[in-house]
């Protein structure tokens, strides 16, 4: 139990402690750049641990990144392979998942004559989608703490928030794991063209922005204004209201197609019709109508429109500029320098909007090294980030505790319901009910009364697992970074538990 006054004032008062002796650090010669090491493994993966770091200081700093920024197939530690692999979302491609729930919907309205058996009925399918969803959050926290292609996860919930979908409208809770997995995961470190189409052809954008809606004759503009404000070319891009309209004239025929059945196509456009999964192109919905997009004529031909409109976008100079400064603002500061934005995006355009490319630009650049420290972690990055650090790879048995934590500091996991995602900037996250969230959050990790290690389901299991935060890692490095209060704090700690609390909610441990 700690001891009361650490907690005064709910948050990072780590002054008051009673003294004690702290934990004898092991016998090490940390290498002279351990420090460094530390940091920039902080900022590029979803937090330095034990693991993470003696990887790195083996391979070297370079050789580690560069393998980062070009992984293999990622590896997991296999309890945590068959957590996910025993997932529904695991076992069962999206399409079918998608028509059995949508066939359990339909079988409930029809069978169901009595209005409390059909209130059931419904709250069984909301539960089986709840049920889904909160799979899809425990495997991207699973691949966060565990992956060995940390920047692949960490760019996986970077572009999850660029390309920002809200689990709670219509059936996207069936969706969002898929979504996160083929449309964002595969391409996080590729062609930015690729990873935008991606999110076109993906049932939970379509259906989240509108899409399915927007046809010939009764557009809806959603969709096509939020591709130019927040996906691609920013709100200060230089586009009009016209190109806005103009690009939904484009979209028009995009939508889902939930069902077994095939649109009764018109003759002359039945080769134009696509069905890829639950995507589908209707040329019955389309405009074929020639548009005049970003100053360039778009002849009406149907889905090669999009194709079309894709490339000017992606291509765009103010594209390189808004990606490039919203990847600066995630991983260098809430106000990233003017000159490195620039050489960002002088390599997006040069490499076609190569996102490893643009990534090495800044992880090279002496912006980035200067930065390393002083990022204030939102709350995903703060949860994930001391859950690695206080247990490794020691394979977790219950994602909910983080799940609650993430609800509680309101950034869950799909959860933003307007499309510009959550905020990258201190501003959003340092209010003082953060803070005191954020105090006890490390009060139950540091105690390991988090229930972390204590498994759900009909035979729950539980594991002993203390929190190990003393160890060489935080001798050779950490502890090197910490202010002097914070040192002084600590050794002032009364027990173990107190001692870690104090770690983990130290202003350190706050910023990346």
């Amino acid at each position: 139990m700690l001891h009361p006054r650490s907690c005064a004032g709910a948050l990072l008062l780590l002054a008051g402690c009673a003294a004690t002796t702290p934990p004898s650090p092991p016998a090490a010669k940390p290498p002279a750049d351990a420090v460094a090491l530390s940091n920039a493994l902080n900022r590029v993966s979803w937090g330095v641990n034990d693991s993470t770091y003696r990887q790195a200081e083996k391979m070297g700093y370079n050789a580690w990144l560069e393998r980062q920024l070009h992984p293999a197939p990622a590896t997991l530690p296999a309890e945590v392979q068959a957590q996910i692999d025993a997932m529904t979302i695991s076992q069962k491609a999206l399409p079918d998942l998608v028509r059995e729930l949508e066939q359990q919907r339909r079988d409930y309205d029809k069978a169901m004559v009595d209005d409390e058996a059909k209130k059931a009925a419904q709250r069984a399918y909301q539960q089986e989608l709840n049920r889904i969803a909160k799979e899809a959050a425990t495997r991207s926290l699973l691949r966060d703490l565990y992956s060995s292609n940390q920047l692949q996860e960490q760019m996986t919930w970077f572009w999850m928030n660029h390309f920002s979908v809200h689990q709670g409208k219509s059936n996207l809770r069936a969706l969002v794991g898929d979504y996160e997995d083929q449309a964002i995961r595969a391409h996080a470190l590729g062609k930015f063209r690729d990873l935008l189409s991606a999110t076109l052809h993906h049932p939970a954008m379509i259906r989240y922005l509108d899409n399915e809606q927007n046809a010939a004759n009764h557009i809806n503009e959603n969709y096509a204004r939020e591709i130019m404000e927040l996906h691609t070319l920013g709100v200060d891009g230089g586009y009009t209201q016209n190109d806005v309209q103009q690009l939904a004239r484009i979209l028009t025929g995009v939508g889902v197609n939930l069902g077994d059945t095939t649109p009764n196509v018109r003759k002359d456009k039945q080769k134009e019709y696509v069905r890829k999964g639950l995507f589908e192109f209707n040329p019955n919905r389309h405009d074929y109508g020639d548009k005049v997009f970003l100053g360039q004529v778009v002849k009406g031909r149907g889905l090669g429109e999009v194709d079309e409109a894709l490339d000017r976008l992606s291509r765009h100079p103010a594209t390189a500029r808004y990606i490039s400064r919203k990847l600066a603002v995630y991983f260098v500061a809430d106000e990233p320098p003017q000159a490195l934005v620039d050489r960002m995006a002088t390599s997006f355009q040069s490499s076609d909007g190569d996102i490893a490319a643009v990534l090495r630009t800044l992880f090279a650049a002496p912006e980035f090294k200067q930065s390393l420290g002083g990022k204030f972690k939102d709350p995903v990055h703060y949860v994930v980030s001391a859950v690695r650090l206080t247990y490794d790879d020691k394979a977790i048995l219950n994602a909910s505790p983080m799940i609650n934590w993430l609800n509680r500091m309101a950034e869950p996991l799909y959860g933003r319901q307007t499309p510009d995602g959550y905020p990258l900037t201190q501003s959003g996250w340092a209010s003082p009910g953060q803070m005191t969230a954020r105090f006890e959050i490390a009060r139950a990790i540091g105690t390991g009364n988090a229930g972390l290690f204590k498994s759900e389901g009909t035979q729950p299991q539980e594991r002993p697992a203390f929190p190990q935060l003393a160890n060489a890692l935080y001798y050779e490095s950490l502890q090197k970074s910490l202010a002097p209060a914070t040192r002084q704090a600590l050794d002032q700690a009364t027990s173990p538990q107190e001692w870690n609390t104090l770690l983990l909610s130290s202003p350190e441990l706050m910023h990346r």
